[in-house]
């Protein structure tokens, strides 16, 4: 069964070792310089040049609907055959908002609902990227049914850095 591992930049090695991964997606301010696990194929890696915020702000790069394309279409060409790692700075809110999005355009079926809980009980510190989860519920045409699932599980629990989890991608 396929799988999401979501981790902070500072946990990236170790969890693409722990897990086999062979895909990877970081989602981290558009100059960064990201060093890619020896493991994973440089055509199996997505770098998506992003900043936390969700209002534009001057000198930092406001998610946009090119951002949500570049990760669907990543996410869609996965085969699935081993996990996908995503990872942010702190593994806490552009990573997390990622993986909700993954799941969902993956198991269009699925109740975007009880796709937010499990990313709820998997993170207890996830806070997902608002405009992030707004953009893609547009894109994947949810009607707002993203953006509801994610307010209702709340803002998470205040943490410097998030605990690498897993999210699993059920029948898909």
């Amino acid at each position: 069964m396929p799988t999401l591992h979501v981790c902070p930049l500072s946990r990236l090695h170790e969890t693409v070792a722990e897990t086999r991964a062979s895909h990877v997606v970081s989602l981290m301010g558009a100059g960064a310089e990201i060093e890619r696990p020896a493991s994973i194929v440089a055509e199996r890696h997505l770098f998506v040049g992003v900043s936390d915020i969700v209002e534009p702000l001057e000198g930092y790069v406001l998610p946009a609907t090119e951002h949500v394309e570049q990760l669907l279409a990543f996410v869609r060409a996965w085969g699935r055959e081993s996990p996908l790692v995503l990872h942010c700075w702190a593994g806490i809110s552009r990573s997390t908002a990622a993986a909700y999005i993954a799941a969902c355009a993956l198991a269009p079926d699925h109740d975007e609902t009880t796709i937010a809980a499990a990313l709820r009980q998997a993170s207890p510190s996830a806070t997902p990227n608002a405009r992030f989860i707004a953009l893609a519920d547009d894109v994947l045409n949810r009607r707002g049914r993203m953006v509801d699932a994610i307010r209702a599980i709340g803002r998470g629990a205040e943490a410097m850095e998030g605990t690498p989890f897993m999210l699993q991608l059920n029948g898909c």
